[in-house]
């Protein structure tokens, strides 16, 4: 135990936790803790993020690719309300930050001091743990706390709003560790009775067909996922989130779910006999209309969180628990099984969707740059082993489709809460996870100027991100709505944009702009060919279309090919 100021305390917890690396902004409520990092830059890097927001989605990028925690640390008022965003992001993704917000002198609070805000009051609603740190007696045990709430269970954000007078004053200080909090489960332990249940559904099952989420991810129960499917011999679709669960040419697995993914297994899951959800929450992008999905069949529903359990579908047999552990539970109780016909039957909707889609996107003969295209020639030449980052768009929805995986932890994408502008903070904080992984960020215009700022902390950091923009000079989602559902009423929706060549210049990063079709492998060559930060922007048609599409609130089945 020594005597320490409140400010440094937090350092000392923080590297406690096994914190590495801190994305913030300083300001005036959170100088003291600033002050104190800068005794500690040989164990804690910081980096300067130009916007608050931005630091939230870094910590959200640095978090989904290393499976740690990631750690935000800003001032009072504005500096935390520009957070929200990021932690409302972070809540519904599933994703473990700590976001650490200074806060006035604890004399002051309801005062309507300078740049004071109930930040525990806006933030519980969407946070797992919101808490005010007053006294700096406080500050081992709500900085353990805050990180067992945030990584045990299900993930997410936890708020620690600190005030300054809690950094100033000192503290005999001994760090704490938090493995246990009365009246919270993280993860039940899988019972016996539903363990079997869903053994016995699936081992009767026919047509059997697993839609697999970021639980697998989240669980590091990708190689249980494996055992599982193989065992019963159960293809699998992927919810966005949980792409990478599984090798993109793994044998079972037959592509994406939802309104923009794949045809075989949307049109499957109205066929099967038994669905089992492998931590995913049924999102309506997934299912659809609900009154129409999957009806036929018996639900098999593995989750760690109760609340999850027949909140949008009713499930046949639920499975509550980490599904690192319910999943061998079921697979040690399933027979050897084979079904082959019904995994050839997805056949026929795989080469529709090859002949009516995919191959027009990828290997078009003429005409303009089209997104998949450009998606699918950074995959080949990174030999599907990068780490995809998207912004939210059509340039999310073909990366999607398009970007190939062989491991794990190789997607980052705002999936729940559709952030533009999450992408380009996202890749920096990815990248700073992983400096040895490649990692290629695919935006468009519209979603890179929301967080464009963030070039400068890419310049100060020399983070070695690969930034794709897909520019069509629209909101190019948006637009597709338009044409297809109203009249083609282009309400604000055409952008004017600035020479992004020239901006990266500006900011010191290497760039190129490409057109023709001819130009692209080797200015993709040229971005790959060291570790350097570089933006390609690439002009693409400015009509492209992402299909297949299923139209919000119509049966999964109901799928578009084309206008």
């Amino acid at each position: 135990m020594k005597r320490i100021k409140g400010s440094e305390a937090l350092m000392e917890a923080l590297i406690h936790e096994g914190v590495d690396t801190i994305f913030g902004y300083p300001g005036g409520a959170i100088i003291p803790v600033y002050d104190s990092l800068y005794d500690y830059q040989d164990k804690i890097r910081h980096v300067l993020v130009r916007h608050e927001q931005a630091a939230t989605h870094a910590a959200e990028g640095y978090s989904r690719v290393s499976g740690k925690v990631g750690v935000c640390l800003v001032t009072s008022g504005p500096g935390a309300t520009n957070t929200i965003t990021g932690i409302g992001d972070a809540m519904i993704d599933s994703t473990p930050i700590v976001v650490i917000t200074g806060q006035v002198t604890s004399s002051l609070l309801g005062t309507d001091a300078f740049q004071e805000i109930d930040v525990v009051g806006i933030t519980q609603p969407i946070t797992k743990w919101a808490y005010q740190i007053r006294r700096p007696e406080d500050i081992a045990w709500a900085v353990a706390r805050a990180f067992y709430i945030a990584q045990s269970g299900r993930p997410g954000p936890v708020v620690l709003d600190f005030a300054k007078n809690a950094q100033v004053a000192m503290v005999d200080f001994e760090p704490e560790k938090c493995n246990f909090i009365r009246s919270y489960i993280p993860a039940s332990k899988p019972d016996d009775e539903s363990v079997l249940k869903a053994a016995e559904l699936i081992n009767s099952a026919k047509k059997p067909f697993a839609l697999v989420g970021q639980g697998v991810i989240l669980g590091n129960a990708e190689k249980e996922l494996a055992d599982f499917l193989e065992k019963a011999d159960i293809p699998a679709g992927y919810t966005l989130l949980g792409e990478s669960a599984m090798p993109t040419d793994f044998r079972l697995n037959k592509g994406m779910l939802g309104m923009h993914g794949n045809i075989a297994p949307n049109i499957k899951t109205n066929e099967c006999d038994v669905l089992i959800a492998i931590g995913m929450r049924f999102d309506d992008r997934v299912t659809g209309d609900l009154n129409t999905y999957a009806k036929q069949a018996k639900i098999v529903h593995l989750d760690i969180d109760a609340s999850e359990l027949g909140k949008n579908v009713s499930v046949d047999a639920p499975v509550l628990g980490d599904v690192k552990c319910s999943l061998p539970a079921i697979t040690e109780k399933l027979l050897p099984a084979k079904h082959t016909d019904w995994i050839a039957s997805f056949d026929e909707h795989v080469q529709r969707e090859f002949a009516e889609v995919i191959d027009a996107e990828t290997n078009p003969q003429n005409g303009l740059l089209k997104m998949g295209e450009v998606v699918n020639a950074v995959s080949e030449v990174v030999n599907h082993n990068a780490v995809l980052v998207t912004d939210v768009g059509q340039n999310q929805m073909m990366a999607a489709r398009y970007f190939k995986f062989k491991q794990s932890r190789s997607v980052v994408t705002s999936g729940g809460l559709g952030t533009m502008g999450f992408g380009l903070p996202a890749a920096i904080g990815a990248k700073i996870a992983c400096p040895e992984r490649t990692v290629c960020f695919f935006t468009g215009d519209g979603g890179i100027q929301m967080t464009i700022q963030e070039l400068g902390t890419i310049m100060q950091e020399q983070t070695g991100v690969k930034i794709i923009l897909m520019n069509n000079n629209w909101l190019g989602m948006v637009r597709q709505w338009q044409e297809l559902f109203f009249d083609k009423c282009y309400s604000q929706t055409r952008m004017t944009n600035p020479d992004f060549v020239q901006l990266a210049n500006a900011y010191g990063i290497a760039s190129r702009q490409v057109s023709e079709r001819t130009e692209l492998k080797v200015a993709i060559d040229d971005m790959l060919k060291d570790d350097k930060p570089y933006l390609l922007v690439v002009n693409v048609e400015e009509e492209n279309m992402v299909f297949p599409m299923v139209p919000v609130g119509n049966t999964i089945t109901d799928i578009m090919t084309k206008k």
